[in-house]
């Protein structure tokens, strides 16, 4: 127990570290009010806290990757939750003649945890020390075209590191050689030792020799520097990578309920006071992603699985993150007393990262910590595209496409069935009580490659005996590449006119193959409906109703298929909207040998063509994204790379063919319509 001096100096000290950490702390949330849109109100704070908290305390996609380094980032972030009991322990016990918990069972068994999550951190904790000062690894860097700002560049997260990483390590270790020294002074009292704490009993036998007034001592400066330590620290706390435990959580609860890990947040173009549309500063983002900043534990994990990044372009997520960091803690008063930042291009990103994006939400679906950098970057194409009228100059064609035909091809509405011609495929006029509306997708309608992937589906369904329709010229583009490259106006007006069609047509049902389409209509044009009594359907993608039908034995097939097929997940398919079983339930009823490459399913790599790059030059990098997943799905020594969206198909086909090593590259339901002829004939 401390003397009563220690107890008036320690209180002293705690009030000065309280008065400074909320002057600290309240500039945090400054700087974060500071950012767009409203706080969520009380109930809606109850509402998500239960689900917070538990991807809080499970790390969720931590486990994602990196599996031996999240072990012991658990141990550590386990620990420091566990701490909080641990301390208020020890300060009790500093200032009353107790044994916190007391001398039963209860007690000895917080005792064996404490001793085991403290090794346990410090375990962890040399484990990240390591691996970022002595083996330096370089999943820890950047490349050198991406762009930084004078703090990282001159060493700030080595030295944030650095500094966190001593507290920890002084912090629990201390306590673990306090502990040991009241351990040896008990011995000479009792003649035994801890049983509940092993590892402080173990340290403890290397005091035998010290009499009771050295133990003493000792077990005052275990004490001291522990919770002194962290007295001293709290303050700091804010301005270290080490609030990212708290905003962590901070940032469960901050995110809406949304249909799906891709929904946009939509633009608000009927308020005559906005005048200026996206985010150009770091003000001007929406306050979430200012909690990103703080949230962010600079792992990488985000840049690990960026198709810009791993094919060598000037985009890094991570980066961005650590960049906003930064620029907040150097700029912390002015944002926090309402000034006006620098945009973000001069400092953050740069304009090339901007649009290399493809928007497959990889880095969103990854990140431990809740943290959404793609969003930010569709922020920052909306302030380009709508405010400055800036924009990739091969993107013009397809936004005139969309505008004056409703199609990015530029081509006539009135050719819109021809890809049907010499099929029986009906439009809503000739089946109006149809169980089925088939939204086919400018694609499908307009590019070459793809409208085989639309015969083949009809062939399909004829064949299953499906009733189905067609819009035709009644349907336009769903403006997916629109709203993805910042013009949301675009997307607006496609969104709107697209559902005043379908709420008068009143589908129950519409199948898309294009996951674009798919996500857009179902996912997203909620946000612009406004119709009076809008129609509720369901939207699905074709590898969808195609399973039904086999599961109803409505459709069976047998694919001669020579060699393996190995099945690409689409983004807006499998991690955008967690559809992965579908295409690989129809394969198998194929009897299709499929080898899985190592990034499938939710984890997909890009093809390359989201986020409107199918329709702009690809940025400068060391190579194609599509000629990355090529060359992946080449590795598993498939014949025959299977997809389930036209845009996939052309990336990969283009791939394939640029590759010269003869692969086929269809969609899953082109494999089906050749099972069937194969069956007839």
């Amino acid at each position: 127990m401390l003397t009563f001096a220690e107890k008036i100096i320690f209180v002293a000290a705690v009030a000065v570290s309280m008065y400074v950490s909320f002057i600290q702390f309240r500039r945090v949330y400054d700087v974060v009010r500071r950012g767009e849109g409203e706080l969520p109100t009380w109930g809606e704070l109850a509402g998500r806290l239960g689900k917070a908290a538990g991807r809080w305390l499970t790390f969720g996609s931590l486990w994602k990757s990196r599996g031996g380094a999240g072990v012991f980032h658990a141990l550590i972030a386990w620990g420091f939750v566990f701490y909080l009991l641990v301390n208020l322990g020890d300060v009790l016990q500093g200032y009353l003649p107790i044994r916190f918990l007391g001398e039963n069972l209860i007690g000895a068994g917080y005792r064996f945890v404490a001793d085991i999550v403290t090794v346990g951190i410090l375990t962890g904790m040399v484990y990240f020390l390591l691996r970022r000062f002595v083996l330096r690894a370089p999943a820890l860097g950047y490349h050198d075209n991406v762009m930084l700002v004078e703090g990282v560049k001159e060493g700030g997260i080595g030295r944030d590191s650095l500094i966190v990483g001593l507290f920890i390590l002084l912090h629990v270790g201390f306590r673990l050689l306090g502990e040991s020294f009241a351990i040896a002074l008990a011995r000479q009292a009792t003649g035994h030792g801890e049983a509940a704490q092993p590892f402080a009993n173990g340290v403890s036998l290397l005091w035998g020799g010290m009499n009771a007034s050295a133990l003493t001592v000792g077990q005052h400066v275990g004490w001291w520097v522990a919770l002194g330590l962290v007295v001293v620290f709290v303050p700091y706390f804010p301005r270290t990578k080490h609030l990212h435990l708290i905003m962590a959580g901070v940032n469960f609860l901050a995110r809406p309920p949304r249909t799906s890990l891709g929904e946009l947040p939509p633009l608000d173009f009927e308020d005559e006071t906005i005048e200026e549309f996206g985010a150009a500063r770091l003000e001007q983002l929406p306050w979430p992603h200012l909690v990103d900043a703080y949230a962010c534990i600079m792992c990488n994990r985000c840049q690990d699985v960026c198709p810009a990044y791993v094919t060598g372009k000037e985009l890094s997520p991570a980066a961005l993150e650590v960049n906003k960091r930064f620029a907040i803690n150097e700029q912390a008063e002015v944002i926090a007393a309402g000034g006006e930042t620098p945009p973000l291009l001069d400092y953050a990103i740069s304009e090339s990262a901007v649009w290399a994006c493809t928007a497959c939400g990889a880095c969103i679906d990854i990140c431990p910590v809740g943290n959404e950098p793609m969003f930010d970057i569709m922020h920052l194409r909306r302030y380009q595209a709508l405010t400055e009228d800036s924009f990739p100059a091969t993107l013009q064609q397809a936004y005139r496409g969309i505008e004056r035909q409703g199609n990015p091809w530029n081509q006539s509405a009135r050719d819109r069935l021809a890809w049907a011609e010499g099929l029986a495929v009906p439009t809503v006029e000739e089946e109006p009580e149809a169980d089925i509306l088939w939204w086919v997708g400018c694609a499908p309608s307009y590019d070459p490659r793809a409208r085989e992937t639309a015969r083949a589906f009809a062939k399909v369904l004829n064949h299953a005996g499906v009733r189905y329709a067609v819009l035709g010229e009644m349907e336009s583009c769903s403006g997916d590449a629109a709203r993805r490259s910042g013009r949301e106006d675009l997307f607006w007006g496609m969104a709107e006119s697209n559902m005043e069609v379908l709420n008068e047509v009143g589908p129950r049902r519409i199948v898309t193959t294009c996951p674009h389409c798919l996500h857009s209509i179902g996912k997203e044009y909620h946000q612009y409906d406004r119709g009076e009594e809008p129609q509720p359907f369901e939207v699905i993608h074709h590898t969808q109703l195609l399973s039904e039908l086999v599961a109803a034995r409505k459709l069976e097939y047998n694919v001669e298929q020579d060699g393996v097929v190995t099945f690409h997940d689409p983004c807006y398919l499998g991690r955008h909207n967690g559809i992965v079983d579908a295409p690989r339930t129809l394969l198998q009823a194929g009897n299709i040998e499929l080898e899985e490459m190592p990034r499938h399913g939710q984890q997909s790599f890009c093809c390359g063509a989201g986020g409107a790059q199918f329709w702009k030059e690809e940025e400068p990098g060391e190579r194609a994204v599509s000629a990355e997943r090529y060359a992946e799905a080449r590795a598993t020594g498939a014949d025959t790379v299977a997809v389930g969206c036209p845009f996939c198909l052309t990336m990969m086909s283009d791939a394939a063919a640029a590759a010269q090593e003869g692969v086929a590259v269809k969609d899953v339901v082109e494999l089906i319509a050749e099972g069937l002829e194969a069956e007839v004939g």
